[in-house]
């Protein structure tokens, strides 16, 4: 593979009591200021402008700033002029630990700087006046690094022997997020964007150049199809945290914005695609969500090292979301374990097969979707757990029964839900539907109208042609509410009386009934079909949904969710940061009801989910990785695409649903599957049918070869040499327990025989190198 498959040095110390670290202020350096870390030197112009950033780790200081492009701290965005305006002069204050940044626009504002050991913090405290500014930008802070770039949570690495560095920014807050202010509904198209990470292995067409935009695969409706190029350069893009020039030189932005006003968006998540054209979208005013107070920690890091020394570090200081997965954070590639996928709907030994590969998770992905419905309170099997549907040869089981059975054994059970699609017959939905349903948009009734009247007439046909959504435009998903009416209808006229077309009274089961005049219509946001058929609630309704798959952890024994749709958060116009406050809004549910953080994957990965989302094996099969061709992706390029994304953003590599225990499963075959989980840093999810396992002529000794990875990854026993050894498909392996306890014998083959031998020794600290 052509990327560089190290993952983490050892974290060599414990996290440290906060300290105030060194402002270097030098007034004879023609105003530059200085700020440093353990690893990073920043200079800051009298201009505002970062000019200099340096590898203080490590002698000769390496610089990382190209001196053709300096790099704002911090600018300024005018949404309706579509104008950034970057800063004119800073001033830097000793007393006040600030920089006062000026711009040509009028605009002052005040920045506060805290250097940490490993970090250094900037906050907007003041912008004044704001002269139509509705949002801000931090950087971006252009590098001259070229490998790798994550532009999910926005990192520049170069994982070089060599070099060996990584310059990245986190958030501090949930309104500060991962991109440019430009990104229209804060979430960046999903593409593919040219770029080769080792120009020598591979080197660009002459057709090609860096920073060149493609749009997705296929006919926009089947994800799989989505993943079209198995080129090592061509890079799918999960956000726009960090971008490549034409160069290939890689630069990171964050922005925040002022979502306190009514502003309307034309989005499309895959713009690009006939099927996927942008729709228009007021987006939902939220009081006191604003970029005062927007906060960033900027930081530089030996690579190998920078997960679990600086980045940990960051999570546990400024208190950001920390899951946990037996005691530890979800990152740490100890904890990294695969889950068991159920298929069948036979259960008799799910729980056993689960104990006894080392697993902790069970996904009853055959009891299909769970959708949020608040109207049964979270008991989705009934108030007094009547409903049996997971299927015991001795008795059928409930989840609450059947996950008590699982604890037993240390063993979560979980379920896939559609995310916040609020499906028909649901209490948010119908018949009676909500009144907190996110819309596109809103207008009047100009007459009314009975209960059987199929001509409505519109005070205004403003983007009313469009179809639903913007995902697939549904057209069975085009709908307008009014009052608790939803009404089917698909076009408007084009001349005066404008009145819409195709109409459908009392759609979805709700009640058809008289309206008057000058009603409100709001024509709805929708989801798409396909089994996914929903509405999209508004940001306080989602809260409550979000609350809600809490409530049914809790109720149920439930521990993992497969958050399918998860794109869906992205509906209301809020992007990334409408998914920070749902999986913020559930985890904080989650704590107050006591039960541990909620492990999930999901449909997608995004800046927003980062932090909360522990893994993401989305997909499957050969589409992902091919145990047969020993490749990522062999049927369409989707392994190859989010092996690239996952592992360049600092997260597991999903492996999807996959590597079915059947009777054609060998040993040698589980041997391949583990050594390259270990060696990239991989998780998947194992499809188990019991009777399907049960035919195995070699299902012992295939448990015992994964339960023998497992427990040596969890035991931290894998060096980071050896990792790179295992990461390579060519290689045979097999590993073996040794006398002594905490310790394994792993064995290079070659034709069949033993090759190498290393001798492996679990690591008490358990921390990752």
């Amino acid at each position: 593979m052509i990327v560089n498959t190290s993952t983490i040095e050892k974290f060599g110390s414990n996290i440290t009591l906060l300290i105030l670290a060194v402002l270097l202020y030098n007034c004879t350096n023609a105003g530059k200021i200085d700020f440093s870390t353990d690893y990073l030197k920043i200079q800051i112009s009298k201009g505002g402008f970062i000019t200099s950033m340096q590898n203080i780790g490590k002698e000769p200081y390496r610089e990382f700033s190209p001196l053709d492009k300096p790099s704002p701290l911090m600018q300024l965005y005018d949404g309706k002029k579509k104008v950034y305006y970057e800063p004119v002069s800073a001033n830097f204050s000793e007393e006040d630990q600030a920089i006062t940044l000026s711009y040509s626009n009028g605009s002052v504002a005040q920045v506060s700087v805290t250097a940490q050991e490993k970090y250094l913090k900037f906050t907007l405290q003041s912008l004044a006046p704001r002269n139509g500014i509705d949002g801000i930008q931090w950087g971006p802070y252009h590098t001259n690094i070229t490998n790798l770039f994550g532009e999910i949570i926005g990192v520049a690495r170069d994982t070089s022997e060599t070099v060996n560095y990584a310059i990245g920014v986190l958030a501090l807050d949930d309104n500060t997020l991962g991109g440019t202010s430009e990104s229209i509904a804060d979430a960046a198209p999903f593409q593919y964007i040219i770029h080769s990470p080792d120009p020598e292995l591979s080197p660009l067409p002459d057709s090609l150049h860096e920073g060149q935009i493609f749009t997705l695969g296929g006919n926009g409706i089947s994800d799989v199809a989505f993943y079209a190029h198995k080129e090592p350069y061509y890079r799918i893009m999960y956000g726009n945290s960090a971008l490549v020039d034409e160069k290939g030189r890689i630069s990171i932005n964050y922005h925040s914005r002022d979502r306190t006003f009514e502003r309307e968006v034309y989005y499309s998540l895959i713009p690009n695609m006939a099927a996927n054209t942008p729709n228009h979208l007021e987006v939902q005013p939220l009081p006191g969500v604003d970029y005062i107070g927007s906060s960033i920690a900027l930081w530089g890091s030996p690579d190998s090292t920078a997960l679990m020394d600086v980045i940990q570090d960051i999570v546990l200081q400024e208190g950001l979301p920390y899951p946990t997965i037996n005691g530890k954070w979800v990152k740490d590639p100890t904890a990294f374990v695969p889950d068991a996928f159920t298929s069948g709907n036979l259960n008799d030994s799910i729980i056993s097969y689960t104990s006894r590969l080392g697993f902790t998770t069970i996904s009853l992905y055959d009891q299909g979707f769970l959708k949020p419905d608040r109207g049964n309170d979270g008991y989705i099997d009934g108030k007094n757990f009547e409903h049996k549907p997971i299927k015991l040869t001795s008795g059928n089981k409930s989840h609450k029964e059947f996950s008590e059975m699982a604890a037993k054994y240390g063993i979560s059970i979980g379920r896939t839900p559609i995310t916040n699609s609020l499906a028909p017959g649901t209490k948010d939905a119908s018949p009676m539907p909500s009144d907190s349903l996110c819309y596109q948009q809103m207008c009047l009734l100009a007459k009314s109208i009975s209960p059987t009247d199929t001509v409505i007439i519109v005070d205004d046909p403003t983007h009313l042609e469009e179809i639903a959504s913007w995902e697939g435009h549904a057209k069975n998903l085009n709908m307008i509410k009014i009052g608790k009416e939803l009404i089917y209808y698909l076009g408007v006229s084009e001349e005066e009386p404008y009145r819409l077309l195709n109409v459908k009274r009392g759609y979805w089961e709700t009640m058809a009934t008289s309206h008057p005049s000058n009603d409100t219509i709001y024509k709805l946001q929708v989801t798409l079909n396909y089994g996914y058929d929903g509405l999209i609630p508004n940001m306080q309704l989602q809260d409550k949904i979000a609350e809600y798959y809490a409530d049914v952890c809790f109720i149920n024994g439930l521990g993992y969710y497969d958050f399918d749709g998860q794109e869906f958060l992205f509906n209301n116009g809020h992007g990334y940061y409408s998914a920070k406050r749902f999986f913020r809004k559930m985890f904080e549910r989650a704590a107050t009801l006591g039960i541990p953080p909620i492990r999930f994957t999901g449909a997608t990965l995004s800046e927003g989910s980062w932090h909360y989302q522990s893994i993401w094996n989305v997909g499957g099969g050969k589409n992902l990785y091919d145990v047969d061709t020993r490749e990522w992706g062999s049927t369409t390029s989707q392994g190859k695409d989010l092996r690239d994304v996952t592992y360049a953003n600092f997260f597991p590599v999903g492996m999807g649903v996959n590597f079915p225990i059947n009777s054609q499963s060998t040993v040698e075959q589980y041997e391949h599957i583990q050594a390259i989980s270990v060696g990239v840093g991989t998780t998947y999810s194992l499809v188990l049918n019991q009777k399907d396992v049960e035919s195995c002529p070699q299902k012992e000794a295939v448990f015992k070869v994964i339960r023998t990875w497992e427990d040596a990854r969890a035991a931290n026993a894998f060096p980071r040499s050896v990792k790179k050894l295992l990461a390579d498909p060519e290689r045979n392996w097999t590993l073996q327990e040794a006398e002594n306890e905490d310790s394994w014998v792993l064995h290079e083959l070659k034709d069949g025989k033993t090759n190498k031998t290393f001798v492996l020794h679990g690591d008490e600290s358990h921390q990752a190198h």
